[in-house]
């Protein structure tokens, strides 16, 4: 391997130290020009870290962001918050901007429409949400508030991997959510453990039991009685595909995702005027994760599906009511006339659009194409205008972008984010406090 393909492997280590070096050292060749890169006007706020599930560690979501051409890169993790600093720190190294945010799940069942299938395809009135733009200050509070959440769901994991165990043990599997399971995950530095942890561990167990190729495909096919398609068939048949474990976990959920589920608790899933209070009231942005009707999935991940696009109009303004600040959604996932509406009902009700792709598997590409289409280029804006809010009130509270107190407070919306953008672009990202000045100059 040459110089940057060591650096690149060690910037996925297991060791934060190791990956830290290694941004500094890819950092410092990329501005001596070493590192091809082409860069492009895309933007991510929403990638996923080994802090839920992904293949990539912090530092090697900054970096493949970075490769990628990409401007801003984003941590988005499921109940978790861990990848902020090390996000935020190899973004400094590397010279990406960054923004550090979470998603969660919460309930909507009191609220008006807490007997409908809203974004989630697994449960009635349980809602996705991401809180976007946390300052710095207050990434020990989100800890804590996500805390209680994670130990109510690993008790509702252990409880999944018994169901799952009780479908397939019959075949030879013998799962362990804490051999198994946890291992898999960040849950010691403050990480989630999700389903695909579980569906993970059963791919690998898979593997281990009938190697990969084709005896595997026959125990998939024959023995399980699971219909494959056939592409999925020849990637499984491949030996040698470098994402065989994220494809054959692809199968399981599909094929057993619904078989073990258990739905969440209250407890787990907190009413969601109590998140969106506690993101106010640390300065971060509260954002509802749009879906829209699903009638042939652009990313293959969905069956064809109703969910929120029957009553949008009465979901806004109930989000508007609660106090979201934001709504958020994935161009790859939309029609042209499912964005097209969207954004006309959030900017009549003053709600900011945020987009981003959620990675989680290594098969996905983090470029987004569709950002760079008309009807979705003001997403880009908006972007660095979350970098612009998240520096901007790491420094002075009263310089975020929903602050009553902001200088620019009496401007509207759109001119604020105009304004933020143009702050945001003209930061140094490698030296991210440059951001201060720029704006005192502008303000």
């Amino acid at each position: 391997m040459n110089t940057i393909e060591c650096w690149e492997a060690e910037i996925n280590d297991r060791s934060l130290e190791v990956r830290l070096k290694a941004a500094e050292a890819l950092g410092n060749l990329a501005r001596a020009g070493k590192v091809e890169r082409v860069a492009s006007e895309e933007v991510n706020n929403h990638v996923h870290t080994t802090y839920s599930f992904s293949p990539y560690e912090p530092a090697a979501a900054a970096w493949a962001a970075y490769k990628a051409g990409l401007g801003i890169v984003g941590s988005v993790d499921h109940d978790s918050i861990g990848a902020a600093r090390e996000m935020m720190e190899a973004g400094r190294l590397i010279g990406i901007a960054t923004t550090v945010g979470f998603e969660i799940r919460v309930s909507f069942l009191d609220t008006p429409l807490g007997q409908k299938k809203i974004n989630n395809p697994d449960s009635e009135g349980i809602v996705y949400i991401c809180i976007h733009g946390v300052p710095s200050q207050h990434i020990e509070q989100a800890k804590a508030f996500l805390a209680p959440i994670n130990r109510v769901r690993n008790l509702r994991n252990r409880a999944q991997v018994e169901a799952l165990m009780a479908l397939v043990g019959q075949w030879g599997f013998d799962l362990d959510f804490d051999r198994d399971v946890l291992p898999l995950s960040r849950h010691d530095d403050g990480g989630s453990v999700t389903e695909r942890h579980i569906l993970c561990a059963m791919a690998k167990q898979t593997i281990e039991m009938y190697g990969k190729g084709e005896a595997l495909v026959t125990f998939l096919t024959q023995t399980l009685a699971i219909a494959l398609p056939p592409k999925i068939e020849e990637l499984l048949l491949d030996e040698e595909n470098p994402h065989y474990v994220y494809d054959l976990l692809g199968v399981y959920k599909g094929s057993f995702l619904d078989r073990f589920f258990i739905q969440p608790s209250r407890e787990e899933c907190i009413d969601v005027r109590e998140a969106v209070a506690f993101a106010n009231r640390i300065g971060a942005i509260a954002a509802y994760a749009y879906l829209g009707d699903v009638a042939e999935s652009p990313t293959g991940d969905k069956k064809a599906e109703h969910f929120e696009d029957a009553f949008l109009e009465e979901l806004l303004d109930l989000l508007v009511d609660i106090g979201f600040r934001a709504v958020t959604y994935m161009p790859p996932r939309n029609t042209k006339a499912q964005m097209a509406r969207l954004q006309a009902l959030a900017q009549t009700r003053g709600l900011m659009e945020i987009s981003g792709v959620d990675i989680n598997s290594s098969r996905q590409s983090m470029n987004c194409r569709e950002l760079l289409e008309p009807e979705a280029h003001h997403l880009i804006d908006a972007a660095w205008a979350l970098v612009a809010h998240e520096k901007l009130s790491s420094h002075d509270e009263e310089w975020g972008l929903f602050s009553s107190g902001n200088p620019v407070a009496s401007k509207s919306l759109s001119d604020r984010i105009a304004l933020y953008a143009q702050v945001g672009r003209a930061m140094d990202p490698t030296d991210p406090h440059t951001i201060v000045t720029v704006f005192e100059e502008l303000v």
